[in-house]
């Protein structure tokens, strides 16, 4: 299995403590920071944009996990400054060319990601795998934090595991996103992913934010693979 990634989801942090937030994650090693990107029409909700991304790159040096929820993705790419250390997803639904936009994340140099939504059958991805650094499979509708986890997600995460591999593709990420708690994350990590996103239901319960961190990856690191 691939080394566990965390990546916080920025719209549960709390704005009003974002340096203190960004502090904690530099000191725990948090690897990636999510920021979700809506745009009003691929899902009916507005979050993070291009501002809230330059304000981060310029407060840390962690890496971002841009996820775009917009429709026609690679018309908008250019409005951001990503590249090398960088992820950016962009989703299966939100296009008629996923290739175009997968193409211009990777020749920017972030890694480029392919995100499904629940009802999106994990083999959608395949025609893509040349392109894919990692799959960011949601176990959630997109659009709200906070709802519970879409039924057969575990499932869905080790069958896309398993058609990774066959295909020769062992290297390529699977990203958990939607309902990634405490409970979830480490059957999340036996089924096979490897970076996850984490809000309300994880590292940003009740509680301190360090301890939280810890409690997760203690969670995801002792998971064993089935």
């Amino acid at each position: 299995m691939l080394s566990p990634r965390i990546s916080p989801s920025m719209m549960c942090a709390d704005i009003f403590r974002l340096e203190e937030t960004l502090r904690a994650f530099e000191e725990t090693g948090v690897a990636l920071l999510h920021v979700d990107v809506m745009d009003g029409v691929f899902v009916p909700n507005y979050c993070l944009g291009t501002d809230y991304c330059k304000k981060l790159r310029a407060r840390t040096s962690i890496g971002l996990d841009i996820h775009l929820m917009v429709t026609r993705p690679e018309e908008k790419l250019g409005f951001f400054a990503f590249g090398p250390g960088d992820t950016v997803s962009v989703h299966y639904e939100s296009t008629p060319a996923p290739e175009t936009a997968l193409e211009l994340i990777r020749n920017a140099g972030a890694e480029a990601f392919l995100a499904i939504n629940p009802d999106t059958p994990a083999e959608a991805v395949l025609p893509f795998l040349p392109l894919l650094n990692g799959v960011l499979l949601m176990s959630v509708y997109p659009g709200f934090a906070g709802q519970p986890m879409a039924p057969g997600s575990i499932e869905k995460i080790a069958a896309l595991r398993q058609l990774l591999d066959e295909r020769g593709y062992g290297n390529v990420r699977i990203e958990a996103d939607g309902c990634v708690s405490f409970v979830n994350a480490p059957r999340m990590r036996a089924a096979g992913a490897d970076t996850f996103v984490s809000g309300t239901s994880g590292i940003f319960a009740p509680g301190d934010l360090k301890e939280n961190i810890n409690r997760f990856c203690g969670g995801i690191e002792g998971a064993v693979s089935e």
